[in-house]
């Protein structure tokens, strides 16, 4: 039982004054740790939600990178809006093995007359190519060259048949690693820069035109030639993607330059 201490030396209403600030100066303490324990609640929860977002984030890379790579992710790549699997070369070493190995007689080859292009094939898969496919792979073809970085909306894309693509070079003329020869006629198609990049089902990360893009993958981003680094913009779109991808990935998808999101 608590006991109430009297001063003698005052009087009733000074001793009731005394306790009554007494008691105000308690109150007030006992607010105060309310309210700071309502901070650190808060604090508490803010960092528990925190890990949660973070374990989450981890458990999808850790997704991501647990998932059996297909053989063409060595590639450049694409499936097209009519589920045909596009390769494009990424360097002339790619290119020589794209061609060599990995085009059959009923594949379209695509190519650019601009220097140091990639070479794109259309795997046919025993089936008739549709233009709507030919028409996004000679958008890749012009997005993945020189055109990107030189800030050109389009190239000298054209398409040819596999065995009008060779090594025989002509008389007096030496083919370097990743050039091949084009005899017959060449089909020139029109094109324009079109690039996105996404995750598909299987958390794939695919670059490629925006239509076969939007078609294969639940998360997508469409991109623009700009002014940023490619580092950077890797960070951005990692973000856009919840960072539950390594930025070296997503780096190697994309075309040499700079660039800027655009939806």
């Amino acid at each position: 039982m608590a006991r109430l201490v009297l001063d003698l030396k005052k009087s009733i209403e000074e001793n009731a004054s005394d306790y009554y600030d007494k008691a105000k100066k308690l109150k007030k303490k006992i607010t105060g740790a309310e309210e700071a324990l309502k901070k650190s609640q808060k604090k508490l929860r803010q960092l528990q939600q925190k890990k949660e977002k973070l374990e989450a984030e981890e458990e999808k890379k850790s997704i991501a990178k647990g998932r059996k790579k297909e053989w063409y992710e060595k590639f450049r790549w694409f499936l097209s809006s009519d589920n045909f699997l596009v390769l494009g070369g990424r360097d002339a070493t790619s290119n020589e093995i794209i061609i060599k190995k990995h085009t059959d007689t009923d594949d379209i080859v695509l190519h650019t007359d601009m220097a140091g292009s990639p070479f794109f094939v259309i795997k046919a898969a025993n089936k008739k190519i549709p233009e709507s496919t030919i028409k996004e792979a000679a958008d890749a073809t012009c997005t993945f060259s020189r055109a990107w970085k030189l800030g050109l909306q389009n190239s000298d894309v054209f398409y040819v048949n596999p065995d009008q693509v060779t090594k025989k070079a002509k008389s007096g003329e030496y083919l370097t690693k990743g050039a091949f020869m084009i005899y017959g006629k060449t089909n020139y198609i029109e094109n324009k820069i079109n690039l996105a990049i996404g995750i598909t089902k299987d958390n794939a990360v695919m670059a490629g035109p925006i239509e076969a893009v939007k078609k294969h993958c639940k998360k997508y981003i469409t991109l623009k030639q700009g002014d940023e680094k490619v580092s950077n913009i890797a960070k951005k779109i990692n973000h856009k993607f919840d960072n539950m991808l390594d930025l070296d990935e997503i780096i190697r998808v994309l075309p040499a330059g700079n660039f800027k999101i655009s939806g």
